[in-house]
């Protein structure tokens, strides 16, 4: 079968809200059926078929010919399938997904991978804020998968991350992985301040050094077995590129945050 292509034409200035745009329900629909498919434009509904041009049956794979920046919700909730965005999206992306893969191969809005169970998000440019972190009231945020970014991150990147794995390329935001319950963050440039602030658990890994709080406190250095693991599974899984310096080298490890449960853990990489 093959894959149904998206090309945006005419979009509002409006955001548009566009969840209909996932695998799931766009597999086994017509050409038609699925231009007639439901999006949200302020206050009004309309149809998909209105600001993309269809191509391809239905499929559990997807193609976005263009970039979509300003629409909303792409790829959220999705469960199976692959999704590929030629361009950037908008806010929500991947968000509360439970399987399948969304590539993004531009920058994504706030709120990318927000709350996510499973699957893998790459996001080629940069993401938003409060990526992979948890909707305001809400008790965690990512609880599964994995969140590749190839540029930067914004603020509480990770915010109240229960499980799941985020590795991002550049540097992230003030904030990054605030209040951690667990899971693990891999940020190969630097971070802003407060870095894991609340942490209860969890493991967030740097190779730069950081700004750390004074409820964090010096442990020990060394080689961790696990982190070995983990950078390998980035590299040789997802295709995430991890010098090897990294892998095999010294990190710094410092538990926190005293604040709360201490039993989280900073790893700061070392050449010495």
């Amino acid at each position: 079968m093959t894959a149904t292509v998206l090309t945006p034409l005419d979009l509002p200035r409006v955001p548009l809200e566009a969840e209909a745009i996932a695998p799931e329900r766009l597999a086994g629909r017509s050409e038609r059926e699925v231009a007639l498919l439901p999006v949200q434009i302020g206050n009004a509904t309309a149809q998909l078929g209105e600001f993309f041009r269809v191509r391809g049956a239905g499929s559990d794979e997807i193609r976005i010919d263009g970039d979509v920046s300003r629409v909303k919700g792409i790829g959220a909730g999705m469960t199976r399938g692959r999704l590929v965005v030629e361009g950037g999206v908008g806010m929500h992306a991947g968000a509360r997904m439970r399987g399948g893969e969304l590539v993004v191969m531009g920058d994504a809005g706030a709120w990318a991978g927000a709350e996510m169970v499973g699957g893998v998000l790459r996001i080629g440019g940069s993401a938003g804020d409060h990526a992979g972190a948890a909707y305001p009231g809400s008790r965690r945020g990512m609880t599964g998968g994995a969140l590749l970014v190839g540029g930067n991150a914004g603020r509480e990147l990770g915010g109240v991350m229960r499980r799941g794995l985020i590795a991002v390329r550049g540097s992230a935001g003030d904030y990054s992985g605030f209040n951690m319950i667990a899971g693990s963050i891999v940020l190969c440039g630097g971070a802003g301040r407060r870095t894991a602030a609340g942490m209860k658990r969890g493991s967030l890994v740097a190779f730069r050094s950081l700004e750390l709080l004074p409820t964090f406190r010096y442990a020990c250095t060394y080689r961790p077995e696990f982190l070995a693991l983990l950078l390998r599974t980035l590299r040789d899984l997802f295709g995430f590129a991890i010098d090897a310096r990294y892998v095999s080298g010294l990190y710094r490890r410092y538990s926190g945050d005293f604040a709360e449960l201490g039993r989280g853990e900073i790893l700061i990489w070392t050449s010495d």
